[in-house]
């Protein structure tokens, strides 16, 4: 599978300009819980260096990891439809540092600017499905040898 779309790096250096206006840096530590699955999603994240894992809590007393996120990486898309709430948990799993961005400023960027928002959403979609796609192969790779087996 090819290498992830990365927004900063796939967005046009004009839109990437104008979102880097409404950056903030951030770090967190390692082993922090950087958002907790269902609640308030108002932001999202491009990860500058660190590792987080997105996880599921499945009735267990710990998340289930459901994926890892690298340097470049976009963190947090929930911001961007109702109901607003993470559909999944994310931890820090070494130091990360990374730009933050809130959603409603954004948001508001977006509705001033159409083309910019086109071009930044055509972006976030991209990586979303990318994402689904990667999803998609791992699920195959699990279930299909027992596929056929009931």
């Amino acid at each position: 599978m090819t290498a992830p779309p990365r927004l900063l790096r796939v967005l046009p250096t004009d839109d990437r300009d104008r979102l880097m206006t409404l950056a903030r840096e951030v770090a967190f530590g390692q082993g922090t819980r950087i958002f907790e699955e269902r609640g308030h999603a108002d932001r999202f994240w491009v990860v500058r260096s660190g590792t987080v894992r997105l996880d599921l809590r499945l009735g267990g007393r710990r998340p289930t990891a459901v994926s890892s996120l690298d340097t470049g990486d976009l963190l947090g898309w929930s911001w961007l439809f109702p109901p607003f709430e993470w559909d999944f948990g994310a931890e820090a799993l070494s130091p990360v540092r990374a730009y933050e961005f809130a959603g409603a400023e954004v948001q508001a960027m977006c509705d001033a600017d159409p083309a910019f928002g086109y071009a930044l959403l055509r972006v976030i979609s991209e990586i979303l499905a990318f994402r689904v796609r990667a999803a998609r192969t791992r699920l195959l790779d699990l279930f299909a040898p027992h596929a056929g087996h009931g």
